[in-house]
């Protein structure tokens, strides 16, 4: 039997269906301009070195906080932790520009260092390092520059049913 043939009868179902199945975490992105912050849940967040340690971070192209992530530009990658639906729910809505991100939670700020969520699991503080066009997205790779694990415990897991689409 050739499972390959099988999988579905629509070749993009199961393309989509194969391409959710490729885990990521949960983590949320923030960053500041000037006296402005925000923060918005990233998905595709991956290290990319070693020396220097580096991360990159997919931004859809739509995202006004793209404009934010310039060189040398600070951002903070905020670990979600196993079970934190209440950072996916908050993050996941999104925030329009000028609208207060962190109302509610729990935050250091440091002097030139974007918001840290002390509901994390761990956190990086990173400076841009480049950018790459990716589609509908840009690749953001952020120089590692500082970080901790805030919390024992394990980093959310996520997989997606159709991986075209959030």
């Amino acid at each position: 039997m050739n499972r390959m043939t099988n999988a579905t009868t629509d070749p993009s179902e199961s393309l989509a269906a194969a391409l959710g199945r490729v885990p990521s975490g949960l983590y949320v992105l923030t960053a500041h301009n000037g006296a402005d912050e925000t923060g918005m849940l990233a998905s595709w967040v991956q290290q990319c070195s070693f020396d220097p340690p580096q991360v990159s971070v997919a931004v859809n192209n739509q995202r006004y906080v793209l404009d934010w992530l310039r060189d040398d530009a600070t951002f903070v990658v905020n670990v979600i932790p196993e079970g934190g639906k209440a950072l996916v729910a908050h993050f996941g809505k999104g925030f329009s520009p000028g609208e207060p991100a962190f109302d509610g939670l729990q935050v250091a700020r440091e002097h030139g260092v974007p918001p840290v969520l002390l509901a994390a699991h761990a956190y990086l503080v990173c400076r841009v390092a480049g950018r790459i066009a990716a589609g509908d997205h840009t690749l953001v790779v952020g120089r590692v520059t500082a970080g901790a694990v805030l919390h024992d415990g394990k980093p959310t897991v996520h997989v997606r049913k159709n991986g075209l689409k959030y």
